[in-house]
């Protein structure tokens, strides 16, 4: 099979059956082999009757529901474990990815021997205040902390090598950071396409201004993951250690003066370097103590279900 697309999405029933007629359009023209995969977040409206109606009439569209909304990295990841595509495409249901951008986005990863190809939406009809100017602060912090050199991140449109889906973990809020992920998992061959950024067409965006502070946190959290995910000990052990020893030269400082030096001195406990010492050699042990914590947790965690799939369509 040539392609998968994969399409996350939640209550968006207007805009379905469009959406579905013009990838269908696109694939044909190009004679694709593929598989459209709708993912129901928990809709509330009939966005899972309307895929179910799909998938009677093209056995190429398959879907699965779950029972709640459990946001859009789940989405992703059950959408990924299901794919059997050579080429992997992901793309929003809101009708501002365009399909037409599918064909050039396969021959890159096919032709050019791409990893990961990423849509760029380099003009936008987004609002400049609310949606605009924040996502390029946040594009421009996820460049400098993970090193990927990619314009929009967060955009919906991208492709992927088959190998790559099967090989990363998408979880929490991590569906922004999938490059990331990608480079971690030692996928290298990441660039990003300018596509076509379309007005939305029927409802209203299911995001606000919460999802980039939001996306702020998760850039500390894989930064964090990538650098010492396998090994907290290396970060919690020896920053434990750097306080520990710190409070530990106070307290030979204060020991050695009180005996030697200045016995008739101030009390021990009246001198502020006492305090300095207590608190450093308690934090520094604290932090050992948390590495060799994150040590045992990480050696003896096992896998967890994230989300519960009330149905599925054409899945095999």
């Amino acid at each position: 099979m040539n392609l998968s697309i994969v399409i996350p999405l939640l209550n968006e029933e207007e805009s379905l059956k469009e959406l579905h007629d013009w990838i269908v359009s696109v694939m044909q023209s190009n004679h694709f082999l593929y598989e459209i995969l709708f993912i129901d977040d928990g809709s509330t409206d009939n966005s899972w009757k309307i895929i179910s109606e799909l998938s009677t009439t093209n056995p190429n569209v398959k879907g699965i529901r779950f029972l709640k909304n459990f946001g859009k990295s789940q989405a992703l990841h059950a959408g990924f474990k299901a794919v059997k595509g050579n080429v992997v495409i992901t793309m929003d249901a809101d009708l501002q990815d365009n399909p037409e951008e599918i064909p050039e986005l396969y021959n890159l990863i096919i032709n050019d021997g791409y990893d990961l190809i990423s849509g760029w939406k380099k003009k936008r009809y987004d609002s400049v205040i609310t949606k605009n100017l924040p996502s390029k602060l946040f594009n421009w912090a996820a460049q400098k902390t993970s090193g990927v050199k990619l314009h929009d991140f967060n955009c919906g449109l991208k492709a992927y090598r088959k190998e790559v889906v099967k090989n990363i973990e998408v979880s929490g809020e991590m569906h922004r950071y999938i490059p990331v992920l990608a480079k971690n998992a030692g996928f290298t061959k990441i660039d990003e396409k300018v596509v076509q950024h379309q007005a939305r067409k029927y409802g209203s965006t299911k995001f606000g201004m919460e999802r980039f502070i939001n996306g702020f946190l998760d850039l500390i959290t894989i930064w964090f993951l990538s650098k010492f995910g396998k090994r907290p000990m290396h970060l919690f052990g020896a920053l434990g250690a750097l306080m520990f020893v710190i409070g530990f030269g106070f307290a030979l400082y204060l020991g050695i003066d009180k005996l030697f030096l200045n016995k008739f001195g101030r009390l021990i406990t009246e001198r502020p370097q006492f305090y300095i010492s207590l608190t450093a050699m308690v934090m520094g042990s604290q932090l050992f103590l948390a590495g060799f914590i994150g040590e045992i947790i990480v050696r003896s965690k096992k896998n967890e279900t994230r989300y519960s799939i009330s149905e599925e369509l054409n899945i095999n």
